[in-house]
Formats: C-alpha cells, sequence, structure tokens
C-alpha cells in the first residue's frame, strides 16, 4: 500500500465536498499511484459513495487513472497550483527580500506559512553552492523539526502551541528529532531569542536557521529559512545569520503592513 502523510487521515464530516477533499488529500499525499482499495481503507466511507466520488473527482480532471487502474493527482491541480502560487500577494511582496538573502548566504532560503501542524513552502530561492535542497514549493513539512515550523510556533500564544502540539504525531526522523516536551522548551528559548534552528531534526546532515514572520492579528504565521548541508553550515555559521535573517523578516513584515494593509 502506497504511504500516505499523517494529514490524509483525519476524519472529517463536512458533507459531499469535505468528502470529496478528503479523497483529493488522500491521493495527493501519498508516496505514488494508489489502489481503491488503499482509498477505501483509509477514508472510512462506504465503497459505494467512495467509488462515485473517485468518479467525480476524475471527471473534473482533479484525479486520473494510470493503465494499471491506479488514482494520481490530475493535471487540473497543476493549473489551479500555479495560477494560486503566481496570484500569491505574501509570496509577491517576499520574495525580493528572499533573493537578497539568497545572494547574500549563497544558501538555500525558503519561504513557509503554517497551515494546521505542517508548514507549507511558497517559495525557494536555490542556493548557489554545489548541494541542492530537495524541497518543493508547495510541500508541506511537519512543524515540530523544521526551522520555519518553530519559529512559527513561537509566535503564538502558549495555549495554542499546547493544543497544536496534542495533535501532533511525533515521527523520530533523525536522532535529533524533537519530542513534545523537548519542542515546547526549545519554543520558549525561540522566543527568547528571535529565531529558530534545524539541527538535523528532519533530515540527516540538513541543518537550517529560521526567523518567524506574522500578520498583526496572526491571520498569517510563518517564517523565513535559510538552509544547507551540515558539513558547510556548522552551528557557529548559522549563528552569524541570524541578525540577517531577523532583519529579513522584518522587512517582509513591514512590506506587508504596506502592501496588505487595509485597502479602502
Amino acid at each position: 500500500m502506497s504511504a500516505v502523510k499523517e494529514s490524509a487521515h483525519g476524519k472529517r464530516d463536512t458533507g459531499t465536498l469535505g468528502k470529496l477533499m478528503v479523497l483529493l488529500d488522500v491521493v495527493s499525499h501519498a508516496d505514488g499511484p494508489m489502489r481503491f482499495t488503499d482509498i477505501l481503507a483509509v477514508t472510512d466511507q462506504p465503497r459505494g459513495t467512495v467509488h462515485r466520488q473517485l468518479s467525480h473527482l476524475v471527471e473534473e480532471g482533479l484525479l486520473e487513472i494510470d493503465e494499471d487502474g491506479l488514482y494520481l493527482p490530475g493535471l487540473r491541480l497543476l493549473d489551479f497550483a500555479s495560477r494560486s502560487w503566481g496570484r500569491n500577494e505574501f509570496r509577491l511582496i517576499a520574495e525580493p527580500h528572499l533573493k537578497a538573502l539568497q545572494d547574500m548566504t549563497g544558501e538555500t532560503v525558503h519561504l513557509g506559512v503554517l497551515r494546521g501542524t505542517s508548514i507549507i513552502y511558497l517559495d525557494k530561492f536555490e542556493g548557489q553552492q554545489p548541494v541542492r535542497m530537495y524541497s518543493q514549493i508547495g510541500n508541506a513539512s511537519p512543524v515540530y523539526c523544521t526551522g520555519v515550523g518553530k519559529a512559527a510556533l513561537s509566535i503564538l500564544p502558549q495555549e495554542r502551541v499546547r493544543a497544536l502540539v496534542a495533535e501532533i504525531t511525533f515521527h523520530r526522523f533523525t536522532a535529533n528529532t524533537h519530542t513534545a516536551k523537548s519542542l515546547l522548551g526549545e519554543i520558549e528559548e525561540i522566543r527568547k531569542v528571535g529565531h529558530a534552528f534545524d539541527r538535523e531534526e528532519h533530515e540527516v546532515g540538513i541543518r537550517c536557521i529560521a526567523a518567524p514572520i506574522w500578520s498583526e492579528n496572526l491571520s498569517l504565521v510563518g517564517g523565513v529559512s535559510v538552509t544547507g548541508p551540515a558539513y558547510r553550515l556548522g552551528m557557529e555559521s548559522l549563528s552569524e545569520w541570524a541578525a540577517p535573517i531577523r532583519a529579513t523578516a522584518g522587512r517582509i513584515m513591514e512590506a506587508m503592513r504596506v502592501g496588505l494593509g487595509p485597502r479602502r
């Protein structure tokens, strides 16, 4: 059975549209094309309902069926994603500041936003060095083991952080991946210093430093990060970028205030 990300397993009772979104979420987050029986096993819906809803999604181009009868994301999703990405005002406002940070560091720069217990990457400027990251725009990463994720959590009220942490199933990706207790402890430290590190917590050999970005009403919470291989980025080197990355986050937030403020 194809592996499915944790986010695809959540049971929702939001009517027909919600059930269609569950199926779309399951197939889109799978590691590969899925059999009908695999989808049925993780959706907790009647067989006939699942078959009918999958047919609707295929008809609309949101899902496709390959020659082996396996379901996979449809090309129409690419059109939606491209239009959403191209018109995202927050990304467009942040873009020149991300590029300037990438020019300064020579390493890969990411922009991400908090969605539930995940970080969704909105933009990426690839590093100038030979070794490159395999992250992709639109991908989701766990909030608890990424620099942007921990930076974003540090902005939220403590009760909201605890509620989110309670929803997380902590998977130990590396020996450095946080537990709930250690994560809460580090978030307190991040609040004091204003930046976060990923000390090979998601991928062995990958480190990053991140700073939070947020709107005044916390409707948007995310962060910006500089990421690179551990053999090239020691903790001392990363720490030297703390002030520049916090300054970049500050410039993005000021640009947000001006560009995304109340419109008359």
